[in-house]
């Protein structure tokens, strides 16, 4: 395996190709499809410049012409030939001009399954191994299950976080400004640090200028925003005003 790539792509996660397709018709190439076929497979990488044997990466090739260009209409394939779109696409090109790789990211996706259309007729790729193979039925029934399923969970998860964020508070007597947010596509075994915390925070808390112009009370005006605590799942910014806790 190539010293660029880190280990943990496997088969399922990462497809070598030895060159770029045609600019020229560019949605009709079967970039949308491998594109979708990682979608569908919980992302991975599409690997451009290098050579296989027996689906083995054997070396290097140049994977020719790349532009600004380029890369735009690549991104634009994803969304315009596929559907629902895959967004969030990045394309990272190594190397210069004659021994040039390009690898293009596919992130993850909860909006699965991910369509390819051929005039009237559709269907849904996905990784098996080194292979993209297109989805039976079942399969398809049961990614369209998990995407209702994921939406209401969301939305339950929502619920629950604004119901822990207005608990305590004196709603009969003033008004409160609650926003809560949960990702879609949770981040396993990673965790922000204090500082992008405090970031994040800090943000937030020039934000409320727009909502809260001139007035000497506002919303996060009185938390410690450069000094986040961790919490269970969730960095907590101390209220320095009232001693209390407010979680973001």
């Amino acid at each position: 395996m190539p010293r660029w790539l880190p280990e943990r792509w496997r088969t399922d996660d990462l497809d070598w190709k030895e060159k770029l397709p045609p600019a020229m018709g560019l949605p009709q190439t079967d970039f949308p499809k491998n594109v979708a076929a990682m979608a569908n497979s919980g992302g991975g990488l599409i690997v451009y410049g290098v050579t296989e044997t027996q689906k083995a990466a054997t070396g290097r090739a140049d994977a020719g012409e790349y532009t600004e260009v380029y890369e735009r209409s690549l991104r634009s394939a994803a969304i315009t030939a596929i559907s629902p779109p895959v967004l969030r696409l990045t394309v990272h090109p190594l190397g210069a001009a004659g021994l040039r790789a390009v690898v293009v990211e596919v992130p993850a996706s909860v909006d699965g399954p991910h369509l390819i259309y051929k005039q009237d007729y559709f269907g849904a790729p996905v990784r098996t191994g080194s292979d993209t193979v297109w989805m039976k039925e079942r399969q398809i029934e049961a990614m369209y299950r998990a995407r209702f399923d994921e939406r209401r969970h969301a939305t339950e998860a929502l619920d629950t976080l604004a119901r822990e964020a207005v608990a305590g508070r004196d709603t009969d007597k003033r008004a409160w400004l609650v926003g809560v947010a949960h990702p879609r596509i949770p981040t396993v075994g990673e965790r922000l640090s204090r500082g992008t915390a405090g970031h994040v925070i800090s943000t937030a808390a020039e934000l409320t200028f727009t909502y809260a112009p001139g007035r000497d009370v506002r919303p996060l005006g009185s938390v410690d925003r450069f000094n986040p605590r961790p919490g269970l799942r969730r960095w907590v910014a101390a209220d320095t005003a009232t001693g209390g806790k407010n979680r973001r």
